[in-house]
């Protein structure tokens, strides 16, 4: 059976190769490129290449012989805004996959995450900070310091010597 760390770490990795996923995609192509691979004249952003195709379904709109043609996909047709639409929303939809409407955009996902571009490493160093109870670990001396702090204990040092038999002590007092 996986441990509970195994089981964290693996979602650790898995979300944040999600995130990176994610962040390729918005921008670039979805093979993980750069948006030079994209056939648009502005690269600048995936906005911009949006809108660089606009200007180009406008033009092929506006060319003779230029058709609407929600049925195909070619270079002298172009869809109509409804099927345009729809086809965002459906990729969109794709994206999100019923996430929650608190992080259904990338920005809202990544204020849940921090903003911390290292995510996986950051909890990876935080969850490493924890006491761990299947496995054996070196702490310095301010760790263990204020772990004793945080649990409200003391050290074994501060307790005194514990092979002692606190019953001849006991004895020993009731003789004296």
């Amino acid at each position: 059976m996986a441990s509970l760390r195994s089981l964290i770490e693996g979602f650790i990795t898995s979300a944040a190769t999600d995130v990176v996923n994610l962040t390729r995609w918005t921008t670039g192509a979805k093979d993980g490129s750069n948006l030079n691979a994209l056939n648009t004249t502005d690269k600048t952003s995936l906005p911009a290449a949006i809108n660089a195709v606009l200007v180009i379904a406008q033009n092929a709109q506006n060319a003779a012989g230029a058709a609407i043609d929600d049925a195909s996909t070619s270079t002298s047709k172009t869809w109509s805004s409804s099927k345009t639409n729809s086809s965002i929303q459906a990729a969109v939809a794709a994206v999100v996959n019923s996430s929650p409407a608190t992080l259904d955009t990338l920005a809202e996902f990544a204020t849940a995450l921090n903003n911390d571009p290292n995510f996986a490493t950051t909890m990876m160093t935080m969850l490493g900070n924890r006491v761990r109870v299947d496995d054996v670990q070196a702490f310095s001396a301010a760790q263990k310091a204020q772990g004793l702090s945080n649990l409200g204990a003391v050290a074994a040092a501060d307790i005194g010597d514990t092979t002692s038999s606190l019953v001849a002590v006991y004895n020993a007092a009731k003789s004296a």
